[in-house]
Formats: structure tokens, C-alpha cells, sequence
């Protein structure tokens, strides 16, 4: 099974980027859907973004979409989270999740492997 490694994360003012990325090893991310979720401090763990890696569909969250992209780079068996116009509320630990098969399946119940999740701040 494939394990999963996160980075990128840190701390950033309002208005700010960050690129978290998700490193696979022990398998290919290809015949992967991968999802991107989030736990902000005394919240559930949410889910952000999804992208099926086989053919490169991406599905957002309403509070993302237009602020944040994500994308596969198979060279690098790495997927990756843009985060632009970062917003206050997006604080949080950022979690990469994979769930073998194709298309907009990232429930965070059905993952199959998780990594153990970067921090993103955003304050001024």
C-alpha cells in the first residue's frame, strides 16, 4: 500500500501562497484518487480537494474553489495543493489522503492511506 508524506506547510499572512505537497512511496499515485483534507483547532477534519490522478479531474470545496488548485506530477508520484488568497479561516493541519480508483471518491471515511498531516497558519 502506498504510504504518504506531506510538506510545505508554515506560516503565511492573509492575501499569501503556500504549495503543500504529497509524496507517495511504495506505489504508484496513478491508479490513485487523492484528496486533500483539513482539521482546524476544536473542528472535525474537513475535506478540500480531490483529484483523480489517472485523468487529472479536480473537484473543490465551495470555500476553495478559485483560491486553491491541486495537480499530479506522476515523475514525482507527487500531488500537490496551491493555496492562494489565503484566508485566516484556512488555518489548519492539512492532510493528503489516497483511495485507489478513479474520479471525485475522496469521502474521508472511504481513504485508503493517509499521511500524518502538515500545519498552515495564516495571520498577520
Amino acid at each position: 500500500q502506498v504510504q504518504l508524506v506531506e510538506s510545505g506547510g508554515g506560516s503565511v499572512q492573509p492575501g499569501g501562497s503556500l504549495r503543500l505537497s504529497c509524496t507517495g512511496s511504495g506505489g504508484s499515485l496513478e491508479w490513485y484518487s487523492v484528496g486533500w483534507f483539513r482539521q482546524a483547532p476544536g473542528r472535525e477534519r474537513e475535506w478540500v480537494s480531490c483529484i483523480s490522478v489517472i485523468d487529472d479531474r479536480t473537484y473543490y470545496e465551495d470555500s476553495v474553489e478559485g483560491r486553491f488548485t491541486t495537480s499530479a506530477d506522476r515523475t514525482w508520484n507527487t500531488v500537490y495543493l496551491q493555496m492562494d488568497s489565503l484566508k485566516r479561516e484556512d488555518t489548519a493541519v492539512y492532510y493528503c489522503a489516497a483511495r485507489m480508483g478513479s474520479g471525485n471518491i475522496c469521502y474521508e471515511r472511504s481513504m485508503d492511506t493517509w499521511g500524518k498531516g502538515t500545519p498552515v497558519s495564516v495571520s498577520s
